[in-house]
């Protein structure tokens, strides 16, 4: 499955400057029965958005109309616990594009990079700048270049590097999953296949 290319996001962000959200607080274990990648950023963050009788929690964020955005701030140690692809696909699905935080979980990190969500990881003087930021201002931007490997907090200009795996960097410049990876290089594998001995 296909996603769109990364190149440079500017966008307004969501904080929630929580540490330690696990993936089950992500996306709770009871709505992992369905295997399509879709339908599930309607219960990311489900049991802290909606009360019992699915009222939404009005002191909950992504309840607020006063931030929005397409890149999630999140607290250290962000997406710990279980390894459920699922908490990656309900990121991407509620329309993130881009989670930053000072601490990912690993294999949060890789489930993130696997379907066209970029994790961030900065500093954690940098992560409290911008949340400074954007509590002082809903309508602040951030700035991420994928190319250049920086993040920018708009304004002020300043920046961050990351890190991130080539190979998974490459992926999200062209909108490849692995398969399109494989599908890309076709005519490569078929001409070193062909010089293969017997």
């Amino acid at each position: 499955m296909a996603y769109d290319k990364f190149n440079i996001l500017t966008s307004t962000g969501v904080p929630l400057p929580i540490e330690n959200v696990d993936t089950d607080q992500i996306i709770p274990a009871r709505f992992l029965k369905a295997t399509e990648r879709i339908g599930f950023g309607d219960n990311l963050f489900r049991d802290w958005r909606y009360n019992p009788d699915n009222s939404p929690k009005k002191d909950f964020v992504l309840n607020d109309p006063t931030y929005s955005g397409k890149i999630l701030i999140g607290g250290k140690n962000f997406g710990s616990g279980s390894s459920r692809e699922h908490a990656a696909w309900s990121v991407y699905d509620y329309g993130f594009r881009a989670v930053v935080s000072s601490f990912f979980a690993d294999i949060f990190r890789n489930n993130c990079l696997n379907v066209g969500v970029l994790p961030v990881q900065v500093s954690e003087g940098f992560l409290d700048k911008i949340f400074t930021a954007i509590t002082a201002n809903p309508k602040t931007e951030l700035e991420i270049d994928l190319q250049a490997q920086t993040i920018t907090l708009k304004s002020t200009g300043e920046k961050e590097s990351f890190d991130i795996n080539f190979y998974k960097k490459n992926n999200m410049l062209n909108g490849f999953d692995d398969i399109d990876y494989l599908q890309s290089i076709k005519g490569e594998i078929e001409e070193f296949a062909e010089h293969l001995p017997l």
